[in-house]
């Protein structure tokens, strides 16, 4: 199965158990793969006919601003939630980071996979 792949989608969100993390907002990362079947839309070169990353990334975005959620799990569950139930993607493994989280650390965050994954 083919993938499709968003990498270093940078979003501003409120999240956080913390008061100063319910105060401001904060950046996340997200890195995403998707299985999609490309070989209809290489073929008619048609958007219509495959898993349109840009209509993905701008839901995605606008979903993760307008959140307020306290776990960085629950925005994960959520996400890839809206990308199987809304894209029809089979499989999906989301990678978010929370590069702020910690003093003295550059990243942190979790690694998640729903669906069937895809033969490699």
């Amino acid at each position: 199965m083919d993938r499709i792949f968003i990498k270093n989608l940078q979003i501003d969100t409120v999240i956080g158990i913390y008061d100063w993390e319910r105060s401001r907002r904060q950046r996340v990362v997200l890195d995403l793969e998707m299985s999609a079947d490309i070989a209809r839309a290489a073929r008619a070169e048609d958007v219509e006919s495959t898993l349109n990353y840009k209509t993905l990334s701008d839901e995605l975005i606008s979903y993760i601003e307008n959140s307020e959620f306290q776990l960085i799990e629950t925005l994960a569950e959520n996400v890839t939630r809206i990308i199987r139930e809304d894209y029809g993607v089979q499989w999906v493994k989301l990678t978010l980071h929370k590069p702020d989280a910690l003093a003295g650390n550059t990243d942190v965050g979790v690694i998640i996979e729903r669906g069937e994954r895809p033969d490699d």
